[in-house]
């Protein structure tokens, strides 16, 4: 991850000397995640596919945007799906990528596009308008806002809720003609997700006998290596990568596939709950009935004859 100020040796050697005794410095059970906010912001109502998400104090913005290119040539029948991952100093002191990619962008950006490929949770075929003509290309922007640890799965939370939130624009076809209608035109339609795939990472220390969830900043400058496990709800494993030179046997690797079922489940919970409050927000209905009743008054309030 970004290279920040490394933690001098009596704070790792204090972190570790906790850890030993199943004391993390934040009071957290070594399982236990930091608290977690899904929020849709959005500058009008017909903005959809904006996400931001904060664990604890780590912060990222996913943004979604279409538009309507050529497939590739192999591709004909499917749309395309791309994903960026910018990191600024603004995420934390000590980051300065001088203008050139940052190695950590590259591997968040591969183990993102693998979570989301390897589940087929996007359907790229729904993004097809003309076949080898014309589709949707769908783009997702992350900007890390603030870096407290545990980008990854930060990232992959706000990608997943953005995805489940956006709406591409609605179309018709006539002929060779292809009509995309604005979002005060027609509103827009969901995107086909399969499933909803999130990633779980887990810190190892004292020689990989110590397994620690959710590591802040400071256990990820002190840890020996990481598992990072993608899995849908229903227990489907879509990828593990391992970093890091501490072995993890095999018995190790199970009980962290296990433990990560029931986080991935509640993570779509949270997701669920965010959508069916921004839901509730847009309510059109709610709003409609607001406008129908101001104009009554305004009807009553008129003077007869």
């Amino acid at each position: 991850m970004p290279h920040a100020t490394a933690p001098s040796t009596n704070e790792s050697t204090f972190l570790l000397a906790a850890l030993r005794e199943n004391v993390r410095l934040d009071l957290r059970p070594l399982d236990a995640y930091r608290p977690i906010s899904l929020t849709f912001p959005s500058s009008s109502p017909d903005t959809y596919g904006q996400s931001e998400v904060r664990i604890g104090k780590t912060r990222v913005l996913c943004v979604i945007s279409s538009e309507v290119i050529a497939p590739y040539p192999d591709r004909k029948f499917d749309g395309v799906f791309t994903i960026s991952c910018e990191m600024s100093p603004l995420m934390g002191a000590g980051v300065d990528t001088g203008g050139r990619p940052d190695p950590s962008e590259t591997i968040l950006t591969t183990l993102l596009d693998k979570s989301i490929r390897r589940s087929r949770s996007l359907d790229t075929e729904s993004l097809c308008i003309v076949a080898g003509q014309k589709c949707f290309s769908i783009r997702a922007d992350l900007h890390i806002l603030d870096h407290d640890g545990n980008l990854l799965d930060a990232c992959c939370l706000a990608l997943v809720a953005a995805l489940a939130h956006y709406r591409r624009p609605d179309y018709e076809v006539h002929g060779e003609d292809v009509k995309i209608f604005s979002p005060q035109e027609r509103d827009g339609v969901k995107l086909t997700l399969r499933d909803w795939p999130f990633c779980v990472s887990c810190s190892y220390f004292d020689a990989g006998s110590i397994a620690v969830t959710d590591a802040n900043l400071l256990e990820e400058q002190c840890r020996e290596g990481e598992v990072v496990v993608a899995m849908t709800r229903y227990g489907e494993v879509v990828q593990v990568a391992k970093y890091g030179g501490v072995a993890v046997d095999a018995l190790g690797m199970l009980q962290v596939v296990e433990q990560s079922l029931a986080k991935v489940k509640m993570m779509n919970g949270v997701v669920k709950e965010a959508l069916a409050s921004d839901e509730r927000e847009r309510d059109k209905g709610g709003v409609m009935k607001a406008e129908l009743s101001a104009e009554n008054e305004r009807i009553m309030e008129r003077p007869v004859g």
